[in-house]
């Protein structure tokens, strides 16, 4: 079934968390450029240059990762890696890719087989809670995928999403909005991921056609653009400063990260004011005040994302796909972009390279060469 038909019925039967707002009519124009396969390649390799420089020190409070490790600027040593300092992934770029790797073989987003992916393609390292009770759902519940996501606002959907952007861009259309809800709503059922997940869908198309990088408002405002109409839910902050707030994600990025630009106020800084950890309403601002502050420099712009947040692995994940998508492949850093490593040499504690899942079975080699136009015997077309 098309994806647009799909998310009519998801509406028609009231299975989604949003509102049905004009964007969902709007066409994306074809995008000709000869850059574009050198954009997806930037998008896909960002992302997971993000994720693994940030896996190794996940979780740590920014004062704390700096008085463990100083400034992270390459690759840590890796457990996984019998304590040698390769980039790994984990669950960030794991989905993402088996997103992709479904997308390369059906020529289309299919929903149940990139549900069937995630719950049969082994372990994935790093799980969040959302996608741990998205597994349960299907494997021990037997729902079905569009039933089988969590209610959560955290960030386990947005993380992955950038994949989902590729059918679309040399054709253009509206196919890619549906195909953003539903790709979402796989492992979230809630109106803040899935509005996070059509906007940031939405910016990365717009990455890809410019020749120069954006002005830093454009960031806040081109997201509050496109997710402030589909959300339906208010949401308060966890902590930090901004507790006494109640409101829409759009709202509130609107009003706090204009702010803390204006003030001049470092990434940590930034950051730590609303908090830097899973929720959405701490990932998303981050996210947008780094890409606001330093997307003009892929290399600045991720080691800020890792060295200035909790939840860095994610939030690097996000702003690597972004400027990755922005600057291309050409131009993320060469010592981080040393992908993939070396094989994994402990086969029973393994964690996946580039292009392999969790239980160390390979990716076909599409799934990485599709950024460079080798998409042979498939749909998608660079």
């Amino acid at each position: 079934m098309p994806s647009e038909q799909t998310l009519a019925e998801l509406f028609t039967k009231g299975l989604l968390p949003i509102r049905q707002g004009a964007l969902f009519r709007q066409a994306l124009a074809p995008n000709s450029s000869p850059r574009l396969p050198d954009r997806v390649a930037g998008m896909l390799f960002g992302l997971a240059i993000g994720d693994a420089l940030g896996n190794t020190s996940e979780g740590m409070l920014p004062a704390e990762r700096r008085r463990c490790h100083g400034e992270t600027t390459d690759y840590l040593p890796n457990r996984y890696a019998e304590g040698r300092a390769v980039g790994l992934p984990s669950d960030d770029t794991q989905l993402a890719f088996w997103t992709l790797e479904r997308l390369l073989a059906d020529g289309c987003l299919d929903p149940d087989h990139v549900a069937r992916a995630f719950t049969a393609n082994g372990r994935i390292f790093g799980i969040g809670g959302a996608v741990r009770e998205f597994l349960a759902n299907v494997k021990e519940r037997g729902l079905p995928w569009f039933k089988a996501g969590a209610e959560s606002a955290g960030n386990g959907a947005l993380m992955r999403i950038a994949p989902v952007v590729i059918p679309h861009l040399r054709n253009g259309g509206t196919g890619l909005w549906a195909d953003a809800v539903i790709a979402a709503l796989i492992t979230h059922r809630d109106s803040m991921s899935i509005a996070s997940c059509v906007a940031f869908c939405g910016m990365l198309t717009d990455l890809m056609r410019m020749t120069a990088p954006p002005p830093p408002e454009w960031w806040t405002a081109r997201f509050v653009e496109l997710a402030g109409p589909l959300e339906a839910t208010r949401y308060s902050p966890r902590g930090g400063a901004f507790t006494a707030f109640h409101g829409t994600l759009a709202e509130f990025v609107a009003e706090v990260v204009p702010a803390a630009l204006r003030e001049g106020l470092s990434a940590v800084e930034a950051c730590n004011r609303w908090y830097s950890g899973a929720y959405l309403m701490e990932t998303v601002p981050s996210v947008l005040f780094i890409l606001a502050r330093d997307g003009h420099d892929p290399e600045q712009a991720i080691i800020r994302a890792v060295n200035d947040t909790k939840d860095n692995d994610t939030i690097a994940t996000i702003v690597g796909a972004a400027v990755g998508a922005l600057h291309g492949q050409q131009a993320l850093p060469p010592p981080l972009a040393r992908w993939p490593p070396r094989p994994h040499p402990r086969p029973r504690r393994r964690r996946p390279r580039a292009g392999t899942g969790g239980g160390g079975k390979a990716v076909p080699g599409s799934a990485l060469r599709g950024a460079d136009g080798g998409l042979d015997g498939c749909s998608i077309r660079l």
